[in-house]
């Protein structure tokens, strides 16, 4: 990454969790997640090089960002996910301030309806930054939709731990998956197909 997109994401974060505390509802909050845990994010897209990279919750487009320059390093492309039409525009202005815009497809639509659109396999690298509660529910579509090798990264595992339990035993009971915990930022699982099983 070079100096000068690093600046723009540092400015980015910072002003967005000034933002944040200013928020007494948490939904009008962007919630990124943190630089550690967006790092953490592109070392791993880099390292396996994705050709099909899916976010699921783009909000101001922070992860986003780092996703997209991780996936041009290796030649992939991303697809980003938001609800919320006027967050997709936010996301989309900060990705065209960023000189990544051309690099992101964002799709205005519900991540759930995304995933059961998606093609068996369809996606190398997902990672899903949604709304909690709906993860379980997503589950059989995240397995079937990620690739085999793939990898899926789940942000705020140990933040919101009560939030994701039910998620968290659904991945440990399927015998088809690996998974472990990074401890950075708010929790990142990562889980893959374990393509020996």
């Amino acid at each position: 990454m070079d100096q000068q997109l690093q600046t723009f994401l540092d400015d980015l974060y910072r002003s967005s969790r000034e933002h944040d505390e200013r928020q007494a509802d948490r939904l009008e909050r962007w919630r990124n997640v943190e630089p550690d845990s967006a790092r953490l994010l592109a070392v791993l897209v880099r390292a396996l090089a994705p050709r099909r990279l899916l976010e699921l919750g783009t909000s101001n487009a922070y992860s986003t960002i780092w996703l997209a320059d991780a996936a041009r390093a290796v030649g992939g492309s991303l697809t980003t996910v938001e609800v919320d039409p006027a967050r997709a525009w936010q996301g989309r202005e900060n990705l065209r301030r960023a000189g990544v815009e051309k690099l992101v497809e964002i799709r205005v639509e519900d991540a759930g309806e995304v995933l059961r659109t998606s093609s068996d396999g369809e996606w190398d690298f997902v990672f899903l930054d949604a709304e909690r509660p709906a993860y379980a529910a997503y589950w059989p579509d995240l397995l079937r939709v990620l690739g085999s090798p793939g990898l899926l990264a789940v942000d705020n595992v140990l933040s919101h731990a009560d939030e994701v339990a039910e998620f968290r035993a659904l991945v440990a009971a399927e015998p088809r998956v690996a998974e472990a915990l990074a401890p950075t930022g708010a929790g990142v699982l990562l889980v893959t197909h374990d393509t020996r099983r």
